[in-house]
């Protein structure tokens, strides 16, 4: 795959620019090599400077998971809340289709809603090591775009299933994989965004995650990150400001709290954004000054959120959203 890779780069390298570029706060470093990469930092400002929010809202079902609404009634609540969009997981859709529903009425059902299908979360092993789970994976992986697909979406996580464990995973290697992937995305009208997993042995920390999209040279790479994932695997935030906004694909708003360290705290300690102690207005500051402008997608895992009414748990997830970015772009 690494010959066919570099083959591939060198008959596209005219063809586009990689969105995983270095940027200064200002923009300037890309601005020469994407022209659209000052526009969307323009519009991100000009926005911050109108009072707009520069993000739109996006609500990941895992928030609700435990009310077992099922996806349709998920996108309703998600539209009565006031989100833009939603993020299930493909396990959902599986289940809806299982169940005799069709994936046209549902599209159109997101379409009347005034939602989009702004990511899915699905778990292909498309980085591990054995050639043969791999294949399977990436079998599972053209599945999980397709469904994607055909309700108008154009992202899938791309976390590390199936290689969490595994310490010494060659991230060159996994970069090779990823342009397969990415390849098999590009195919498809779907981009797949690797995903930073805090408790994985190999894709843990930002930095590790941003190399495998990188050097992957696919001009479609990206990134997922997570604000208890950064602080989960021990990298931090202010890696964040070495990206510029394209390379991020969507971005995963929570809050940890301040009883538990990196190496105890789990999925289920989650928190709504401005809850805990996370630095989230100069996380979303910085987000604003690389020019990211896309979704901030509430993901939650709060067996204590399961059991309270899931209207208020959107609304409460979006009203806590709102207000920690009102609070970034004031001292912004």
């Amino acid at each position: 795959m690494a010959t066919n890779r570099r083959n591939w780069m060198k008959e596209t390298a005219l063809l586009a620019g990689a969105p995983l570029l270095w940027a200064s706060g200002a923009h300037s470093a890309t601005a020469a090599a994407d022209p659209n990469a000052t526009a969307t930092a323009t519009a991100s400002s000009e926005r911050a400077d109108s009072g707009k929010s520069p993000f739109q809202y996006c609500l990941n079902t895992s928030a609700i998971r435990g009310q077992k609404l099922g996806i349709v009634a998920e996108i309703e609540l998600a539209a009565k809340a006031g989100y833009q969009a939603i993020e299930p997981w493909i396990n959902e859709l599986d289940q809806f289709v299982a169940s005799g529903g069709s994936l046209k009425d549902l599209r159109k059902r997101l379409m009347d809603a005034g939602l989009v299908l702004a990511d899915a979360i699905g778990f292909a092993q498309w980085i591990v090591d054995d050639a043969g789970l791999r294949a399977k994976g990436m079998d599972e992986a053209k599945r999980c775009m397709d469904l994607v697909q055909q309700l108008g979406g154009t992202r899938l996580a791309a976390p590390p299933a199936g290689a969490t464990d595994k310490a010494d995973l060659s991230l060159m290697a996994a970069a090779d994989r990823y342009f397969a992937l990415a390849e098999l995305g590009r195919s498809m009208g779907v981009t797949p965004l690797v995903e930073v997993w805090g408790f994985s042995k190999s894709l843990s920390r930002l930095g590790e995650t941003v190399l495998v999209a990188m050097e992957s040279r696919h001009p479609q790479a990206a990134v997922l990150p997570d604000i208890y994932h950064l602080f989960k695997g021990g990298s931090g935030f202010q890696g964040l400001s070495l990206l510029r906004g394209e390379a991020i694909g969507i971005f995963h708003m929570n809050d940890y709290p301040d009883r538990l360290d990196r190496a105890v705290i789990k999925d289920a300690d989650r928190v709504y954004p401005g809850d805990g102690i996370a630095p989230l207005v100069p996380v979303l500051r910085t987000l604003m000054q690389i020019g990211y402008s896309g979704m901030l997608s509430l993901e939650l895992f709060n067996p204590g959120y399961w059991k309270q009414d899931p209207m208020l748990v959107a609304k409460t997830g979006l009203e806590k959203m709102q207000a920690v970015v009102a609070a970034a772009m004031a001292k912004s």
